[in-house]
């Protein structure tokens, strides 16, 4: 039979709680979630284990999930992706002539330059934008947005921001701005690690 270790907490422990780690624990719980579970499950079995960040970082996943899958459930109805949107919306913002080069949409959308060919080349395909190239140096090729693609953005986006402050709804607009501030920091720290 295999030793397991004793699962129940002490008072010690809770004595050495400090107070955000207390309200923390309340929180989970009157309301656990599947991420206080998974906390918890590992805390029975692993009780030294610092399972600390999944609080923060499950979270964080999962918001993400769930924020694309609301989504894509938008982009369905108008027949694109979230990576066609992302590139719509990157031409729009520009200004006319709605033009940038593959390379300065890859980088704005994290993707490789042939990750981002290929999103173009479907793009150009279905009428949504087309590539011209540079008077000033041929090998650089611009992504501009043709009428269609114009129109699809503008009717897109007002829906896509409703849909974002429904999401947001339960925040108040004080708390947007913490969670939008602690968002950048985190972000800042990620592609420092990437």
């Amino acid at each position: 039979m295999s030793h397991r270790p004793d699962r129940r907490s002490s008072a010690a422990d809770s004595v050495s709680a400090g107070p955000t780690e207390q309200v923390r624990e309340s929180t989970r719980e009157a309301h656990p979630d599947e991420v206080d579970r998974i906390i918890t499950e590992w805390r029975a079995e692993r009780p030294g284990l610092d399972a600390s960040s999944i609080d923060v970082v499950g979270r964080v996943t999962r918001c993400g999930l769930l924020v694309r899958n609301l989504s894509n459930r938008m982009y369905d109805r108008h027949s694109i992706n979230q990576s066609i949107f992302d590139v719509l919306a990157s031409l729009r913002r520009m200004g006319p002539p709605y033009r940038k080069t593959a390379r300065e949409l890859a980088t704005s959308s994290l993707l490789t330059s042939g990750g981002m060919t290929m999103r173009l080349d479907r793009m150009e395909r279905d009428g949504l934008i087309r590539r011209i190239r540079s008077a000033e140096d041929r090998r650089s090729v611009y992504a501009e947005l043709t009428p269609a693609g114009f129109a699809l953005i503008d009717r897109i986006i007002d829906e896509h921001l409703e849909r974002e402050r429904e999401m947001l709804e339960t925040l108040s607009s004080e708390e947007q701005q913490q969670l939008a501030g602690l968002l950048r920091k985190l972000e800042t720290r990620l592609r420092d690690l990437d």
